[in-house]
């Protein structure tokens, strides 16, 4: 067996109908040196059949935890179990292009770098998308785009990649993060602190099937990502995005009082209602309604991280 140039780590749960999407996608790669490593994090949903059904056609094995152990855990793993010499982490929500693996391939000839490739989110015709989801997807590449150099590992991602020797040289994921949210950032961090450039590369931009699709989905991923950023200003401290300015305006004092005065379960229910609602009010008012909600719930997150949930 010879050793692939690439390995793709895919870490998967409850991934069993995401999962032939981007099968369909790897097939059709215009460079065929790399395999890929399917971490399953618990199989709830008969993820591994999926992957057994292409491993005779495809360079295709999985990983599959017994239990839940989280993202972290998950491309741990995959990464220990990574033949390659350029090592690409794809979630499994992505829809690659046929030029991805060599895409990121090439951008590793050159120089020693940490590669970040964006996504496009891709979104269902909800009441949530229409309000805010495809606006402030938009809105959120070209902020990223136009981050200066030194702070593009904030944007460490599910469509990246590294060498082995740069992945040796940073070490694994942090299982400290066990819920949603942060690991990737801290990596990307980790990787900044070893003088390794972090690029951006825009012809690896790669369609994302997104999971918050609606504002309850949103408002609880901004919680349990609120809770994680916690855990990064413990470790790491809070002059990579600045402490939390004492609130000045009326946007900030609303965001903050509602962030105290709420719990997990308050804003979720808080956020189905609004989702009933958004399609009646002006585009312009559904969006702000939706921004305080996911505000709030990410700094709300920060203030009571013992909501969180682990089982993600």
């Amino acid at each position: 067996m010879t050793t692939p140039v690439a390995s793709l780590v895919i870490p998967s749960r409850g991934g069993a109908e995401r999962l032939p999407h981007l099968f369909d996608a790897l097939r059709v790669q215009t460079m065929h040196d790399w395999e890929a490593i399917v971490v399953i994090d618990g199989d709830t949903d008969g993820s591994a059949k999926v992957v057994a059904a292409v491993s005779n056609e495809l360079p295709v094995r999985a990983v599959v935890f017994e239990q839940n152990r989280g993202r972290s855990a998950a491309l741990n793993a995959g990464f220990a179990a990574a033949n390659g010499d350029v090592l690409i982490r794809c979630d499994d929500d992505l829809r690659p292009r046929p030029d991805y693996v060599a895409g990121h391939v090439a951008r590793h000839a050159a120089s020693r770098c940490g590669v970040v490739g964006l996504v496009q989110n891709v979104f269902p015709q909800t009441p949530y998308a229409r309000a805010y989801g495809q606006v402030r997807d938009e809105r959120f590449r070209v902020e990223a785009y136009g981050l200066p150099a030194d702070r593009r590992w904030r944007q460490w991602c599910g469509n990246v990649s590294v060498t082995r020797e740069t992945y040796e040289l940073v070490g694994g994921y942090d299982t400290d993060y066990r819920a949603y949210g942060w690991e990737d950032v801290d990596w990307g961090y980790r990787l900044s602190c070893t003088g390794a450039e972090v690029v951006f590369a825009p012809e690896l931009e790669t369609p994302h099937h997104i999971a918050a699709v609606t504002t309850e989905i949103r408002v609880g991923r901004a919680f349990h990502s609120g809770a994680a950023r916690r855990t990064f200003v413990s470790k790491h401290g809070d002059a990579m995005f600045g402490a939390r300015k004492p609130a000045a305006g009326v946007w900030d004092r609303l965001v903050q009082r509602t962030a105290q005065r709420s719990t997990l379960s308050g804003l979720l229910q808080r956020a189905r209602r609004l989702d009933a609602a958004l399609d009646r009010m002006p585009r312009w008012f559904a969006e702000k309604r939706v921004a305080m909600l996911v505000e709030s719930a990410a700094l709300a997150g920060e203030l009571h991280p013992e909501q969180v949930s682990n089982d993600v």
